[in-house]
């Protein structure tokens, strides 16, 4: 039988079955293998808590760590004198490039660490990809400001865990059903 371009499509009333990811054809009770629990197992929920906690505290960081990141690109435009002078680097930079390096991360990482606390999922693939950068940003920055670089090496390495291993909006809404019975 061959298809006619302006042929109805057959609906479910003809004979035919709804497609496999429609809600009829899902069967009724537990998913095969989960021995009927909802949510995440009993001894791995203060896992989940710690990484909820952490997915907010990761958010907070990005977002002063890129208020932070534009104030420093601003001293390093403004004025050369904050930073010590580098006379021989192989990534050598100038400061006015610096500044303005680190004030677009900056304002990437602010907007993107608003977008965490919001819960948005761009903002926890932008801010893995982000924060990755930064790390990079800050290894190469490190002659300039030593503790301070490995300071934020440090941290955007827990950002990166912290969103990463962040659970699903999915798993967080079953939470709250699966511990009231207990």
């Amino acid at each position: 039988m061959t298809q006619q371009p302006h042929a109805k499509p057959p609906t479910a009333e003809e004979g035919q079955k709804p497609p496999v990811w429609e809600e009829s054809n899902r069967p009724a009770g537990p998913a095969p293998g989960t021995a009927g629990r909802q949510g995440p197992p009993a001894d791995t929920a203060w896992q989940t808590a710690w990484q909820t906690g952490g997915l907010v505290f990761a958010g907070i960081l990005m977002l002063v760590n890129g208020i932070v990141a534009m104030l420093q690109g601003i001293s390093a435009l403004a004025s050369d004198d904050v930073y010590d002078r580098v006379t021989e680097y192989v990534y050598e930079i100038s400061l006015t490039g610096w500044g303005v390096i680190l004030l677009c991360l900056g304002a990437l990482a602010a907007v993107v660490g608003w977008g965490i606390l919001k819960g948005m999922w761009w903002a926890r693939m932008t801010g893995i990809f982000l924060a990755s950068l930064n790390m990079v940003a800050h290894f190469l920055f490190m002659p300039y400001s030593p503790v301070w670089s490995v300071l934020m090496v440090a941290i955007d390495f827990f950002v990166i865990w912290a969103l990463a291993t962040a659970p699903a909006k999915a798993d967080a809404s079953k939470r709250p059903a699966a511990s009231a019975g207990r």
